[in-house]
């Protein structure tokens, strides 16, 4: 078959149409990409032509977004074009403002925007950026004119990441943040974070008014900021928008305070570009961190340096882009073919709030990770206070707490949860490889993350996974595990569904690995975590991005975990959602 009737089958197969609404260009890139990793390059300018076509539908969509707007633990994502587009997101824009604007008549929403009258927002400003995915500047044009035309200013970052822009929202002292991203999604994604005053993710207060009043505006009642017969200009472009290196204002940060968390940024990476015994490798999967990696190590004109996936590819070749054992394999093997005697390895995804370590033999998640920082701040650098960490995440952080005589906070999955204690807790981390630590962002940002291993490996001159097995040996060793399964039911009904595991209270029996394992307690606070009397847990919950029903484990023993992910599987189709 030649390439032109290939070409042909594969629009048929994917309905691309002249109605953009029918049309499945994502299917369609998949296709190509597929082509392109088998036949070769010649593939791409099919690519390209297929994004031509999502550019179109992003600029003309005016239908309402496939799925409504919801902003759920980490802000709104979905489709590129049909649910995010320049219509849609000028109106979320909007009813962010009207959060504003209420000000003027009502202060109930003062505390949770930590700001008190739209004179004081429309001044303090927007912090405004995006990660590397397809259509990111295009929209963040639609939110400036949103923004300029209600009289805010507009901080411009460009593409950059997750934690950095809520550093430039402490240091420029901005009223919010939107970044434009959806995390670590697949390639057909694109996401609305937005943050308040505090620089954190914002409360459930204000994100609940956004989602109705966004549904508001798009279902017909408009809004008066918002006029779409007008080009969109990049803000790059606009003189009315205030320019800014986002990344300085991240250092500016770091070093201001010091004192606090006792990251010394500057001697650390003076001393890395000494040390002929260290190299770090770093996979950025494309996203934006890729562009600030070389000014993170500023100054650092060494090969020991080493930066993987640092192109621009809005496809992530096809991949899922999150730190995960599949993903962070290229790191591995770079770090293993490496003769210095400490290796640092990363592998972070496209908005930096997410970052996944190893030294080249032992893969590390947040679940340890987060748990080795807070013995590295508490231990190693004499400070004092309680770990945070979501319900989901590994009990080895509260074993060193009960150790330390310190206390744990618990709550439910989302780092908007943690606001109750920051500046009191060392380290808040979860489980799905977010982290930020006392006297930083209320954020969770991955340069912090690797700020944090470096440290470690360099102070200790011990390899990640030799310190943690040091934890290990004095403090027990735990095994965790995750996954997700796609469902086909979601909101109220997947929330009756799942009521169905109620059964499995105190008392109860659970079959693991072929033994009855008796429940000794249940958390309900995010879903149902199950703890088993001999410390092991399982726990069930629904994703609050994607259609999904997430399960996470953790056994004592090494053979234990899969037994636990089993028994967490059989229960789900139990209740009839496999």
């Amino acid at each position: 078959m030649s390439q032109t009737e290939k070409i042909k089958d594969l629009y048929a197969k994917c309905k691309i149409g002249r109605n953009h609404s029918g049309s499945n260009y994502f299917a369609l890139v998949r296709e190509l990409l597929a082509l392109r990793n088998e036949e070769g390059a010649e593939w791409q300018q099919y690519i390209d032509q297929v994004y031509g076509l999502i550019m179109d539908e992003i600029i003309c969509n005016t239908d309402k977004p496939v799925i409504p707007v919801k902003f759920g633990t980490s802000g709104w994502r979905g489709m590129i074009g049909k649910e995010l587009c320049l219509r849609s997101v000028s109106f979320v824009t909007a009813a962010i403002l009207d959060l504003y604007f209420t000000l003027e008549k009502d202060q109930e929403l003062a505390p949770y925007l930590g700001i008190s009258t739209l004179a004081e927002a429309q001044k303090r400003g927007c912090v405004l950026g995006f990660d590397n995915r397809f259509g990111g500047e295009v929209l963040a044009g639609a939110v400036t004119e949103v923004l300029i035309k209600a009289g805010f200013t507009v901080h411009y970052a460009g593409e950059s990441t997750t934690g950095v822009l809520s550093a430039a929202v402490l240091e420029l002292n901005a009223a919010f943040s939107v970044n434009l991203t959806p995390s670590h999604n697949p390639l057909e994604y694109a996401g609305f974070k937005y943050n308040a005053a505090d620089a954190g993710p914002a409360a459930a207060e204000l994100t609940s008014r956004i989602t109705a009043k966004s549904c508001e505006f798009i279902d017909g009642a408009g809004s008066p900021l918002v006029l779409l017969d007008k080009p969109i200009i990049s803000p790059a472009a606009r003189d009315d928008v205030q320019p800014f290196n986002a990344l300085d204002t991240w250092k500016q940060l770091v070093r201001k305070n010091i004192d606090i968390h006792g990251v010394h940024y500057d001697e650390l990476i003076d001393s890395f570009a000494k040390d002929n015994d260290v190299v770090v490798v770093v996979d950025s999967v494309h996203g934006a961190s890729r562009i600030h990696i070389p000014g993170l190590f500023e100054g650092v004109e060494s090969e020991r340096l080493i930066q993987l996936r640092d192109t621009s590819d809005v496809t992530f070749n096809g991949i899922a882009p999150e730190p995960s054992s599949a993903n962070i394999v290229g790191v591995m093997e770079k770090l293993e073919s490496r003769s210095e005697p400490l290796k640092v390895g990363a592998i972070i995804d496209p908005d930096g709030d997410r970052i996944r370590f190893t030294d080249g033999s032992v893969e590390i998640s947040m679940n340890q990770f987060g748990a080795m920082a807070y013995h590295f701040l508490h231990e190693g650098k004499g400070k004092r206070g309680m770990v945070a960490k979501t319900v989901a995440t590994s009990n080895l952080a509260n074993r060193l707490a009960d150790v330390f005589g310190e206390e744990t906070f618990e709550p439910r999955v989302g780092f908007k949860e943690f606001k109750p204690v920051i500046g009191k807790a060392l380290v808040y981390f979860e489980e799905s490889d977010g982290i930020s630590i006392i006297g930083h962002t209320p954020e969770k940002d991955a340069y912090i993350g690797l700020m944090l291993a470096l440290d470690m490996v360099m102070s200790r001159r011990q390899n990640l996974g030799e310190y943690l097995a040091e934890i290990e040996e004095e403090y027990g060793a735990y095994y965790p595990d995750r996954d997700g399964l796609p469902v086909s039911v979601q909101g109220d009904e997947l929330k009756e569904t799942l009521q169905k595991l109620e059964k499995y209270g105190v008392g109860a029996t659970v079959n693991v690995g072929g033994t009855e394992q008796c429940i000794a307690e249940v958390i309900d606070i995010d879903g149902r975590k199950m703890i088993f009397e001999d410390g092991s847990w399982l726990m069930i919950r629904p994703s609050g991005t994607e259609p999904k029903v997430r399960f996470y484990v953790e056994s004592r023993t090494e053979s234990g975990t899969a037994a636990l992910v089993e028994a967490a599987r059989n229960m789900l189709d139990e209740i009839g959602l496999i």
